[in-house]
């Protein structure tokens, strides 16, 4: 990891395969007009949200040590993250929403480097620096938030899956990546933003997945707090956003009570929303996403829980009521009244318990796929797992021993047991046979000639869930997104311009006593005369130096530049109000 990015036990403990996520953060990549904006907008957050955010934002910026003048480098955050206990590492853009919430199950804040460019600088589709540094991290400062935040992560990353989530992450990751790239054609967007109107028209019934995509958006990224006749923001997309934070305070949004209905609610990462969620407070989010959970596959098994990992196509675990657990690519379930009665999996398969692998039973082990059947013995009153040592022996099922168990559901197992493994109540979890047969009905789901039969022991599927059971079993270092962000490439016109920005900063640093504004206004007029950023960082240094004939002249000009290029003309308006003298006795 490179030197820009401060470690701490946190990061030492993420899993191999988020680590593949990290990327150092270049802070020396950051331009002065990238400092600009992230500047403006603080400054005009900072001065707005002290009005509309919940308290913690406020106290949060102290406790997470961000800079209103500049962006905040990786170094710094974790070592003042680590006070609150969590840590931030840089990510390229958008990475899969099971690798972001298992980040966050890590308590570890997941930020995308890049910054905004100045024509987005009130809201950008794509994540950025601004977004989540300035957005998350305040709020995570509160307790009861923070842990929220960790819970969500942890049940999130354990959501199902459908084949067609990946493509919907890869479509959006890709529009967010057009939308924000400069002087990306029309054409492109176009094209970019139809492929994600085609998959998210697609009205099939939501994934597990989807359905806590959509929580996670109404609450850790659009949610507002407090009461509908008086909410306030703490979603880390409204407090990034200088113009969608003051949109949504009007009436042209509606406020609803926050309740688990929003999770059939979908989203449009482009728009502006037209309806927000209102939470009363931080512990409701808890109780709604404790609700889902109830729901999820993780919790109730079944037959519906295998049918789901099989629908994904893409690896999970199901863990039985001896807590055995299986990991692999699900293809095959067999079901008796609606319980399951068999299981199959295909390829790499790897048994666990209590979220470690079996010695001797990784995938070196089971590099076919496995199968086993799940439930009680026809005729028996005890499953297996109940069942004493006297029962066993009773049964016949011990070492050595041939037997013939006939499963519920008309699976039968026929073989000579070898031995079996127990877990730590002494339950049998695990029956190794050779010669064994395995049929259902009269179709051979396991010949003799096949090796050593492993038989998985439990009466019923307790819990379905996506990932492994244990993390080391599988290589998964495989999940990097096909679409890279894409970076400016400035001609010698933008270098210019970027001068004068560093310039101007430097003027305001005091690290430079000789240049004249006046100067760095009249190139700036001749090299860009559409800029409007810079012309207020101008005016309100000509403010403070008390050069009054300049702030004239300027104000003139911002003006003119308001009526030329009225899409930007309240960003102006504010860069003036900056000036009065409230703001300039009182720098932010």
């Amino acid at each position: 990891m490179e030197p820009t990015i401060e470690t701490n036990p946190l990061l030492d403990r993420l899993p191999q395969h988020l680590k593949q996520f990290i990327k150092p953060q270049v802070y020396s990549d950051y331009t002065p007009i990238n400092h600009a904006v992230w500047r403006y907008v603080m400054r005009k957050n900072v001065a707005y949200l002290a009005q509309v955010a919940h308290h913690s934002y406020q106290e949060g910026l102290r406790k997470t040590g961000i800079e209103i003048d500049r962006i905040p480098s990786m170094y710094g955050m974790n070592r003042i993250l680590a006070d609150i206990g969590w840590a931030a590492v840089a990510v390229d853009g958008f990475i899969p929403p099971n690798a972001f919430m298992e980040f966050q199950a890590y308590n570890v804040l997941v930020i995308a480097s890049d910054i905004r460019q100045l024509e987005h600088i009130e809201y950008t589709p794509a994540p950025d620096i601004i977004h989540e540094s300035a957005g998350h991290a305040p709020i995570i400062a509160n307790p009861e938030y923070a842990e929220y935040l960790r819970r969500f992560g942890e049940i999130g990353s354990k959501a199902i899956s459908s084949k067609k989530d990946y493509e919907i992450y890869e479509a959006i990751r890709w529009l967010s990546i057009v939308k924000e790239a400069e002087n990306t054609s029309p054409e492109i967007i176009a094209e970019a933003a139809k492929k994600v109107e085609e998959l998210q028209n697609d009205t099939n019934s939501l994934s597990e997945m989807a359905q806590i995509r959509n929580l996670h958006w109404w609450t850790v990224e659009y949610g507002l707090i407090g009461t509908l006749e008086n909410p306030k923001i703490y979603g880390a997309g409204l407090l990034s956003s200088i113009g969608e934070s003051a949109h949504c305070m009007t009436n042209a949004v509606a406020k609803i009570p926050y309740d688990i209905s929003a999770a059939q609610q979908s989203f449009d990462i482009t728009q502006l929303q037209p309806q927000l969620y209102v939470t009363p407070t931080f512990a409701h989010l808890s109780l709604i996403l404790e609700e889902f959970a109830n729901k999820m596959a993780l919790r109730t098994g079944g037959f519906s829980g295998v049918q789901k990992l099989i629908d994904s196509g893409a690896l999970g675990t199901i863990e039985l009521s001896t807590g055995l657990q299986i990991s692999g690519v699900f293809t095959n379930v067999l079901a008796e009244y609606g319980k399951p009665i068999y299981i199959q999996t295909t390829g790499k398969t790897a048994l666990s318990y209590r979220e470690k692998e079996l010695v001797g039973h990784g995938t070196g082990a089971h590099k076919e796929g496995f199968g086993s059947p799940i439930g009680k013995l026809k005729g028996f009153n005890l499953a297996i797992e109940d069942m004493s040592p006297m029962d066993l022996n009773a049964y016949k099922i011990v070492e050595n021993e041939t037997v013939c168990l006939e499963f519920e559901g008309n699976i039968t197992v026929k073989g000579e047991i070898i031995t079996g493994k127990r877990n730590l109540h002494g339950e049998i979890i695990l029956i190794s046979f050779k010669n064994c047969t395995v049929k259902h009905n009269d179709t051979i789901l396991f010949a003799p000639e096949w090796g050593i039969y492993d038989m998985a022991v439990g009466k019923k599927v307790v819990s379905a869930f996506s990932g492994p059971a244990d993390n080391t079993s599988f290589d998964l270092m495989e999940q990097l997104p096909s679409s890279k962000t894409i970076k400016a490439d400035f001609d010698l016109h933008r270098k210019k311009v970027e001068t004068l920005y560093q310039q101007v900063r430097d003027i305001r640093e005091n690290r430079d006593m000789k240049t004249n504004l006046k100067t760095i206004f009249t190139e700036l007029q001749q090299l860009d005369p559409k800029d409007w950023l810079l012309a207020v960082e101008i005016f309100e240094l000509a403010f403070l130096q008390k050069d009054f004939e300049l702030v004239a002249e300027l104000k003139l000009y911002l003006e003119k530049l308001q009526n030329q290029r009225p899409e930007v003309a309240h960003l102006i308006s504010y860069g003036i109000a900056l000036v009065d003298s409230n703001v300039a006795n009182n720098p932010l």
